[in-house]
């Protein structure tokens, strides 16, 4: 792994993490294609170069951050489910990781459900006299949490999985993404040190110390990686939120069932997109 797909991967995070197409899809095809081998440390740089993307939602929210301790509870309420299917399926799921087909798929899949999405639940849903939601209630909130756990088969979209949780609950387009924008923190947060954790029990099976964990150069690839994924992410959160609001997520269906379908035509050819 070099400088420069560390920067490239950083970039098509920040562009992806907040909208409903799966940063974490979009990064392993993006390793597929330009042929970026999948060591631990890759692995690794997966998860950990989101913790930028997930950096901007305080920049860009950072007053809600000090207006609602209440609304914290929420967030953690919603964080409980992915913490248990989490730990239950960390090794089924690291092993998904590896998978461009079923990235391929769940694009495909999650492409067809937002085609529909917006009539569905046209605003939130507030339908048979009532009203939209903007803040969640704690049981709106876990219902939410358990839409999440969809997102650990890479290629559904987290973001995807929680926006429609919190359209179900009847909340709108914006509130629903401003909250999956507040989940992403301590679930990636979570995601981040487990996997840190993970890399430093292989790392000291092997006899590494922890003062060895990391080269001078891997160092400087995380702390660059994120700086790229924080910046993107910036311009991307607002541009996203605004065209939800207004415009809804078919074109992101669209979008989806697009690449999933080259994808799908790409593997069945047998074309170099298997990683390495």
């Amino acid at each position: 792994m070099t400088y420069w797909h560390a920067i490239l991967l950083a970039i098509v995070e920040g562009l992806t993490e907040f909208l409903p197409v799966s940063s974490t899809g979009h990064m392993i095809v993006a390793s597929a294609l330009f042929g970026i081998p999948l060591t631990s440390f890759a692995k690794l740089y997966l998860v950990v170069v989101q913790l930028g993307a997930i950096l901007s939602v305080f920049a860009v929210y950072w007053r809600r951050f000090f207006q609602s301790f209440d609304f914290y509870l929420k967030v953690l309420v919603a964080f409980v489910p992915i913490v248990i299917v989490g730990a239950l399926l960390k090794k089924h799921i690291d092993l998904l990781l590896e998978s461009v087909s079923t990235v391929a798929v769940m694009l495909l899949l999650g492409g067809i459900v937002l085609l529909f999405v917006d009539k569905w639940f046209p605003q939130g849903h507030a339908e048979k006299g009532e009203a939209a939601v903007t803040n969640p209630s704690y049981r709106q909130a876990f219902v939410i949490g358990v839409f999440q756990c969809l997102a650990v088969v890479p290629g559904t979209s987290r973001s995807a999985a929680t926006i429609v949780g919190g359209l179900t609950q009847h909340l709108t387009r914006r509130a629903a993404a401003e909250f999956a924008f507040f989940l992403a923190r301590p679930t990636m947060l979570a995601a981040s040190v487990k996997d840190l954790y993970d890399y430093f029990k292989e790392a000291k099976a092997h006899g590494t110390d922890l003062a060895h964990l990391f080269t001078p150069e891997q160092v400087k690839m995380l702390a660059v990686g994120n700086v790229v994924a924080f910046v993107v992410a910036l311009l991307a959160i607002k541009l996203f939120v605004n065209f939800v609001a207004r415009y809804g997520f078919r074109a992101f269906g669209i979008y989806r069932i697009i690449v999933g379908g080259m994808l799908v035509i790409m593997l069945a050819l047998k074309m170099p997109l298997q990683l390495v």
